[in-house]
């Protein structure tokens, strides 16, 4: 199984902001540049929520909550991919996932059945 390698979680004051990392390994870093990418996140007692997805093309999409706070973005070069998150919420609260889809169409690139691989996840939590 192939686990993605994502860190850069932490605490932090509501108004804070963070940026998640999310490499691909050896196995899958070759085709790094044809995979769909997402960020999700999942709160203790909520389901896992989509938060940010970038396709192989460079086309966002984002939920609507983290609208014009979030950024998600890509580095072909580093194999890599980042949510940058300001103005932070103590509702962020969650344990971030990356996750990378090898399918060519992207209109499902909103549901977590959707990605084939996934990071271990990392914890974010706002508190004042």
């Amino acid at each position: 199984q192939v686990l993605l390698s994502d860190r850069g979680g932490g605490l932090l004051q509501p108004g804070g902001s963070l940026r998640l990392v999310c490499a691909a390994p050896r196995p899958i870093s070759s085709v790094f540049w044809g995979l769909n990418l997402g960020w999700y996140r999942h709160a203790s007692v909520e389901e896992c929520e989509f938060v940010a997805a970038i396709t192989s093309a460079g086309t966002i999409n984002y939920a609507d909550s983290v609208k014009c706070r979030f950024t998600i973005s890509r580095d072909s070069a580093e194999n890599a991919v980042y949510l940058q998150m300001n103005s932070l919420k103590d509702e962020d609260t969650a344990v971030y996932y990356c996750a990378a889809s090898r399918r060519l169409i992207t209109s499902t690139i909103r549901f977590s059945s959707y990605y084939d691989y996934w990071g271990r996840g990392n914890q974010v939590t706002v508190s004042s």
